[in-house]
């Protein structure tokens, strides 16, 4: 698509471009810049090609593909200024990561004459309160997704009035990643949708683009590279070397023990039927199949499958340290040993672990990496690397990429020696490593900028966008397996001169496949981008057709349902006629007693009514609030967020959805409905792992709300796991009996959000009751505490420690009552009956 061919564009360009050099190509000093309302003066200089691009975004929803370091982030912000100065409303930026975020925020600020206090952020370091408030005064928020979804599910912002939004990194707009769920609600929400979504290397097929302009709702893409004549205005040459390097013996046999333990985990593997496969070069992806069949064995309660998982995890502990041997270097498979040996020594120690460090050839491998006290070669090369570019070739800056945090300190150590060197690492602490704040990033890049030092050691966090300057050299300490990753470091250089990208290789080693699968990829990515640049309109149109299909079908839509309706209406007279009266609705059907009777608190289990207090008026921490009276409230707990049942409620008309971090259960539907939610693993797990912190949180659930409900999600239940079927349903009668709570099943999260849904609407609307959140949970009674103290002995649950308590009154008596006596309670049997003795009755140690 050109500029002249869109009427958008060429509007946008006629006010960008300086009516004098529209006229005239010999531009003035003045002209190099982006003139514009919003804009700083002489801060945007002018480049045909991003505005071109901004042209074409301010006229649809537009994916703008552009090679890294030429300015996305511009393109999007002239899009916003013009639709801020057209329309006015707000606009939203969202980027993947708190640096991002950080970073556009400044660029923001400096290029925009708009207040700085109404361009604002949006972290998880920002209270969820606070963002409410921020929101309601800001002009632009730029944010990371995560935070923007949780807002928009607890419906404390509103996308109404966006009248611009940004993806950067959109790549990422697939699965379950937020980008998807924003730009649903964007469309829907918004009264004038505006969306520009951008990335260096958006996919690498044409169905991968089409998926994330479906996911993202792009109707239009645009793609520039480096070919273009624009572009290539702007961009220099990037050479890429590949030194080979061939490792020492010693690290090879250390290489070689590891990888002897390996195949004999394998061959065991075999031997189970799970793998056909012995060498220790096998794949990940052949790993996870064997995860896979180990995981169906364990299902079926068959005790090959936990025996081949703890092997399954020696191996893939294995191959982290022959990766670290082969590709990194021998001090980070030396802090990598340690870490192991620490995690053997810990209470709960997995046996994975444990036989890990009790091999003896991993124990000669962690003597041999001990031993070790030459340079690693690939240390070796980078010093040569870095003496070469700074000194002789008289260069300011260089960056190091590495997979491993433990390589990039023991290099920022090593390098430290001869050169200015700081390291750059995520936020997340790591055992021996400190992460870094975000206050600290934004410091070290500020300071990397300033010249105040010359070598960066970063792992992945500087990779994807982060404006990082310009630098005379990249170097990858190790090649990287994926396109994407790939193409967004080597823009780090070659922007405004002629730059340089070495990679180093390790002979024989895993370097080598993955330098192979780089190669692979990359070339399919520039193939696949220069394809998709020549069929862009194609692209389009395939777009372009399903909204077509959705258009027409808004309004056959309506024809259908007003005749499905018609349908309906006759055959709810006729089933009238037949019964007599009205045909009652979900939401309609009575209860056995009256409403003042449904009010009271439900008494649980054995507590006695001195031991009982109501908590129907106390405790309430908000109550709902909506500007639609046909609506209803469902409140959810923060948690709830892993699943999509939130997300789904949150989308549909008629349902105010509200985030809380909830004390007691996963929904709360009315003052006296509550909902915990259990898919049938989970529900499982407590029968079979000897967890019964679901008995506790429906013990809570009940002593806060009158009508606890319990939800069992998914299929199988009597057949997913070898439990014996009574065992599962005494833990229902268990529930319903002993704690009062109705137990219901849904086949999947939409079926979970359909009740929700059904039941909020019979209570509010139907019943006409308000929601109340009750607050902490309450302290135990004393029945309870009793129970707790007796089914803590030996996990022997709730209801044998009932009636252990029945049986001999008092904690004291069953504590010392005699195996024999034991014996003689309901559900004590013989193993049950010794555990209980030598518990109470063992020497502390």
């Amino acid at each position: 698509m050109t500029v002249d061919s869109a009427g958008g564009a060429y509007h946008l360009l006629r006010q960008l471009l300086n009516p004098a050099t529209a006229n005239n190509r010999q531009m003035a000093e003045s002209d190099a810049y982006v003139d514009h309302p919003l804009l700083t003066p002489e801060f945007i200089e002018r480049r045909l090609y991003q505005i071109q691009l901004a042209g074409t975004a301010r006229n649809g929803h537009t994916l703008v593909c552009l090679p890294t370091g030429l300015g996305k982030t511009t393109v999007s912000l002239l899009v916003t200024a013009e639709r801020l100065h057209e329309i006015g409303g707000k606009s939203l930026f969202l980027a993947p990561t708190k640096p991002l975020v950080e970073q556009q925020a400044e660029f923001y600020r400096d290029a925009l004459t708009i207040p700085d206090d109404e361009i604002v952020v949006f972290t998880g370091e920002v209270r969820p309160d606070d963002r409410a408030a921020l929101w309601d005064d800001a002009t632009i928020i730029i944010a990371t997704p995560q935070v923007v979804e949780n807002d928009l599910v607890g419906n404390r912002i509103s996308l109404a009035d966006v009248t611009h939004l940004t993806f950067d990194e959109c790549h990422r707009g697939t699965g379950d990643y937020a980008y998807v769920y924003i730009a649903g609600r964007y469309h829907a929400d918004a009264q004038q949708p505006l969306v520009t979504a951008m990335s260096a290397s958006p996919g690498g097929t044409k169905e991968d683009i089409q998926i994330i302009c479906e996911n993202l709702g792009l109707d239009t893409v645009e793609v520039m590279t480096e070919d273009d004549a624009d572009v290539d205005e702007y961009t220099y040459e990037t050479d890429i070397e590949w030194k080979r390097i061939d490792l020492p013996q010693e690290i090879l046999d250390m290489r070689d023990g590891i990888n002897e333990v390996i195949e004999d985990r394998l061959e065991k593997l075999r031997e189970l039927g799970v793998t056909k496969a012995t060498s220790p070069d096998i794949s990940q992806k052949q790993l996870n199949k064997i995860g896979a069949e180990l995981r169906k064995l364990m299902d079926n309660d068959q005790s090959e499958g936990y025996k081949g998982m703890s092997m399954h995890a020696e191996i893939m502990k294995l191959r982290r340290a022959v990766t670290l041997v082969e590709t990194q270097s021998v001090e980070s498979v030396r802090r990598y040993f340690e870490r192991q040996k620490n995690a053997a020594r810990s209470s709960g120690a997995s046996k994975a672990s444990q036989r890990l460090i009790a091999e003896p050839k991993v124990q000669e491998a962690m003597r041999a990496a001990e031993a070790y006290d030459d340079l690693h070669p690939k240390f070796s090369q980078t010093r040569i690397l870095l003496a070469e570019t700074l000194g002789i070739n008289d260069g300011d800056r260089v960056i190091v990429f590495t997979e491993s945090r433990d390589t990039a300190e023991a290099l920022t150590d090593f390098l430290s020696q001869n050169f200015h060197v700081r390291r750059f690492v995520g936020q997340g602490d790591k055992e021996g490593s400190d992460g870094m704040t975000q206050t600290e990033q934004k410091e070290t890049l500020d300071a990397f900028r300033a010249g105040e030092f010359e070598v960066l050691v970063s792992t992945s966090v500087a990779e994807e966008g982060l404006d990082v300057p310009e630098v005379d050299l990249v170097l990858f300490y190790e090649p990287v397996p994926t396109a994407i990753r790939s193409i967004q470091r080597k823009g780090r250089t070659g922007r405004q001169d002629k730059g340089r990208v070495v990679v180093l290789l390790a002979n024989d080693t895993r370097d080598e496949a993955y330098f192979w699968i780089s190669r692979r990829r990359e070339k399919e990515m520039e193939s696949e981008l220069r394809k998709l640049k020549g069929v862009a309109e194609e692209v389009e149109e395939e777009l372009e057709a399903p909204q077509s299909a959705l258009d027409q079908f808004d309004g056959e839509a309506a024809e259908s349902t007003k005749a499905t309706n018609g349908g309906v209406e006759q055959a709810t007279a006729e089933a009238t006629q037949s019964t007599g009266g009205d045909q009652p609705g979900l939401t309609d059907y009575g209860t056995a007693e009256d409403d003042e009777e449904a009010t009271e608190p439900v008494d649980s289990g054995d507590v006695s009514d001195d031991d009982t207090e109501s908590t129907e008026d106390e405790g309430i921490v908000a109550t709902a609030k909506s500007d639609d009276e046909d609506s209803v409230e469902i409140v959810a707990d923060q948690r709830e967020l892993d699943s999509t049942v939130a997300r789904d409620l949150s989308t549909r008309d008629g349902i105010h959805t509200r985030l809380e971090t909830l004390a007691v259960g996963d929904y709360v539907l009315s003052d006296r409905v509550a909902v915990e939610r259990k898919s049938v693993s989970d529900f499982l797990d407590t029968l079979t792992g000897g967890d019964r912190s679901m008995f506790e949180q429906v013990g809570d659930l009940t002593r806060n709300y009158s009508r606890p409900i319990v939800i069992i999600e998914g299929t199988d239940l009597y057949g997913s796991r070898n439990v014996h079927p009574n065992a599962i349903r005494g833990a229902v009668a268990s529930l319903a009996v002993d704690f009062n709570a109705s137990v219901l099943r849904t086949e999947d999260e939409s079926e979970t959000a359909d009740l929700l849904e059904t039941l909020a609407k019979r209570e509010q609307q139907t019943r006409e009751r308000a929601v109340s959140v009750h607050g902490e949970k309450q302290a135990k009674t004393r029945a309870e505490q009793q129970e707790y103290v007796v089914s803590s002995i030996a996990d022997i649950g709730p209801v044998t420690a009932r009636a252990l308590l029945d049986y001999f009154g008092t904690v004291e008596a069953v504590m010392t009552a005699r195996k024999e006596d034991l014996r003689d309670v309901t559900g004590v049997g013989e193993v049950t009956a010794d555990t209980i003795r030598e518990i109470v009755g063992s020497d502390y140690s």
